[in-house]
């Protein structure tokens, strides 16, 4: 469970960042936030696991307060929760396995993971999460020898790999084509399900957001102006969220 109380955030340049949200998402949702470039959706997303800081309120991760905590208690918070980005985050001349691998340095002391000394169940876990993202006959390649899609499921497969309890997503499937962002948001969808893995996802294209989410989350400079069930996430309501009529831009149009 995630819970935001009362939280806000301020930039140093006076961009309010996010204002007064309070909110749960709850074990095995699948969440979209929507919303304009600058809206507030990344940093609600990195404010879940405290790679920005806020200025006001708490963010509670299974009761326990992230913007509290410190030390191993914080390393041990951010362990449960995994992160996709949208330019993937990969290192690009390692091998794939070893990208996967990197998903398991939070339960293993520092010196033993410079040394690359990741032991059998280690890796066992990482081939075990290619094989869920169908990578499995990509394993010792290089990781920019990959397609874009095929990278960023190989994020994918490090976030199963680090046993996270939540994955966030931030704009996963910007770069890719109609096609590959099937593909990848077919993975979520079914790593949700299989796990019931809680996902929290950043998209801008509406018509994706339409069918994967089952709950969307409205942000307009900052502020919660939706949440609710995709059901209920009418064109009069995303008009709403983006303060103008729905741009053909706004709509990938190949995602059946």
């Amino acid at each position: 469970m995630i819970e935001f109380k009362n939280v806000s955030k301020v930039y140093p340049n006076g961009t309010r960042g996010l204002k007064n949200v309070d909110l749960r998402i709850d074990d095995g949702e699948f969440v979209v936030v929507v919303g304009l470039s600058g809206a507030g959706k990344s940093t609600f997303l990195r404010s879940i696991n405290r790679l920005h800081e806020v200025t006001e309120g708490e963010i509670l991760i299974n009761d326990q307060s992230i913007t509290a905590a410190s030390g191993s208690d914080l390393y041990r918070i951010r362990r449960d929760i995994g992160m996709i980005f949208q330019n993937f985050n990969l290192v690009r001349r390692s091998s794939v396995m070893r990208n996967v691998l990197s998903g398991r340095v939070g339960y293993h002391s520092t010196l033993r993971m410079i040394l690359g000394l990741f032991p059998k169940q280690d890796k066992a876990i990482a081939m075990q999460s290619l094989e869920r993202v169908n990578l499995a006959e990509k394993t010792y390649m290089r990781a920019d020898e990959l397609s874009g899609g095929q990278q960023q499921r190989v994020s994918i497969a490090r976030a199963l790999a680090q046993e996270a309890k939540f994955i966030l997503a931030d704009e996963p499937v910007a770069s890719l084509d109609p096609m590959t962002t099937k593909q990848v948001m077919d993975d979520l969808v079914y790593i949700n399900k299989e796990l019931n893995m809680t996902m929290v996802v950043n998209l801008h294209f509406i018509d994706v957001a339409r069918k994967y989410a089952t709950r969307i989350i409205g942000l307009r400079e900052g502020e919660i102006v939706f949440d609710g069930p995709v059901e209920d996430a009418t064109d009069e309501v995303f008009s709403n969220i983006y303060g103008k009529p729905i741009d053909e831009d706004e709509v990938l149009g190949a995602v059946k």
